[in-house]
């Protein structure tokens, strides 16, 4: 599958340079226990290539298992962020991430021998130290950037977060914690910070992670945390921080922002945005981070469609044997070897089908939105050496999803990637798009046969 890391923008400083990845000068070594589990780890951050981003490794398993830190990886876990591979899974990034991005590592390889992620006193201090210590290098590649292009927003309950365009550098972060009557012992605080200023070491990373004194009992009760005292946490009381103070004033407000950072470099990417969120905690970040990439996703494909052609209907049916009123595809706009290919279909009024389909609300069949979807993965697999001479023809479908009706006027947006491909068979992830709005997706396995010849 593509790496959604790679769909992206550069980023400019505001003087029209632009400004190239980095990574570390140096690895770091840094070890503690886990936040959750109390577990005993010991982690290295290394330098890694331009374009690689951000990846994890399990050293303790056997063989080592990668994740790679983006959120089509993550998974639900209360309380924190948690990414896996199958059943592996790696707990608590958030902070780590949250300092990665804050001070502008785009790329790094994390190995630790356990399951969670150490936590020091809360804080992303743990990581800023050191990675401040070792530096940071450039690289020959301009940074991936994310441009937040319409507004959105997300809410779950009283929980709320929304992204908006900006055409200043940086994420911009304006945080307003207000619990309401659910407890006075955190008064209302708003919290503001720009990317662009460099102040994350001074105003963001100090900022601990906090819980109400019951919260810290359930959560203990439970097993978990059970390594900490309010001492080595932020423990919220009736009267304040138990047997703590606080660094900021508004220091909860500031973790809130801290975590924000952190989950939204889970897009593999940094922001160009505004972000404004009240109440909003890890899972509602991460479904704002799933709706970035994808926005930024559908930015590119629009690009993409309107920039030019890498096959047009002649080479199309040079390669194709369909015709009029069969042939659904009308140009290739990119094709990545035998990897990747994306193609349009402009649907129009005067398509024969929509003469019977249906009278006074025209609708392209859901079928043939899959046969063009075919057909653009069987131009794909046509590009393999070893099929030369070859057709590929459809042998099944499988996961067939029809998500949104596709009419006269709209152009389809069609995406093929292989999975697997063989001298016989083949199989392909297919998407068709209108717009943003995913219409249709499916497996489709093809079987090679011989062309029949003139």
């Amino acid at each position: 599958m593509t790496d959604p890391t790679k769909q992206s923008t550069t980023q400019s400083n505001g003087s029209g340079s632009v400004l190239m990845q980095r990574t570390l000068a140096k690895p770091v070594s840094i070890s503690g226990k886990g936040l959750l589990s109390g577990k005993e780890v010991d982690l290295v951050i290394s330098p890694a290539q331009a374009g690689e981003g951000i990846t994890f490794e399990r050293t303790d398993l056997e063989p080592p298992v990668q994740i790679h830190a983006v959120v089509a990886n993550a998974t639900d876990r209360a309380r924190r962020t948690t990414i896996t591979n199958g059943e592996v899974t790696i707990d608590t990034i958030e902070h780590l991430m949250s300092a990665l991005c804050g001070m502008g590592i785009d790329n790094a390889m994390i190995r630790l021998d356990g399951p969670e992620v150490p936590c020091g006193d809360g804080s992303a201090m743990l990581f800023v130290d050191p990675l401040t210590e070792a530096g940071t290098v450039e690289q020959d590649q301009p940074r991936r950037v994310f441009q937040i292009v319409e507004p959105i927003c997300l809410q779950d309950g009283e929980a709320m977060i929304s992204a908006f365009p900006s055409y200043q550098a940086g994420l911009h972060v304006v945080y307003d914690l207000d619990y309401g009557d659910a407890t006075s012992r955190i008064a209302r605080q708003t919290q503001a910070w720009n990317s662009a200023s460099g102040t994350y070491a001074k105003d963001v990373a100090p900022a601990r992670t906090y819980s109400l004194e019951e919260e810290a009992q359930a959560l203990q009760a439970q097993g978990m945390c059970t390594h900490l005292t309010p001492t080595d946490m932020l423990v919220i009381g009736e009267s304040g921080p138990i047997d703590n103070s606080y660094r900021f004033d508004n220091e909860p407000v500031r973790h809130k922002i801290l975590d924000i950072v952190g989950d939204l470099y889970l897009c593999g990417a940094h922001i160009q945005g505004r972000i404004v969120a009240s109440r909003s905690g890890h899972a509602l970040n991460r479904q704002l981070c799933q709706v970035i990439v994808e926005q930024n996703k559908a930015a590119q494909r629009h690009t993409l469609a309107t920039s030019g052609s890498a096959m047009d209907v002649r080479e199309i049916q040079r390669i194709m044997p369909h015709r009029y009123p069969m042939l659904l595809v009308d140009k290739v706009v990119e094709i990545i070897g035998d990897e990747k290919a994306i193609g349009i279909k402009n649907v129009t009024i005067n398509e024969p089908f929509f003469q019977g389909h249906y009278p006074g609300t025209p609708i392209m069949p859901g079928v043939l939105v899959v046969e063009a979807m075919a057909q653009l993965g069987g131009l794909l697999m046509s590009r393999k050496l070893e099929h030369t001479g070859k057709i590929a023809v459809l042998l099944s479908l499988d996961k067939v999803k029809l998500r949104h009706p596709v009419t006269p006027g709209d152009q389809l947006i069609l995406e093929a990637e292989s999975i697997r491909a063989g001298v016989r068979t083949a199989a392909l992830q297919c998407k068709a798009f209108v717009g943003s709005r995913l219409a249709a997706e499916a497996q489709i396995r093809f079987m090679m046969v011989d062309a029949e010849q003139d």
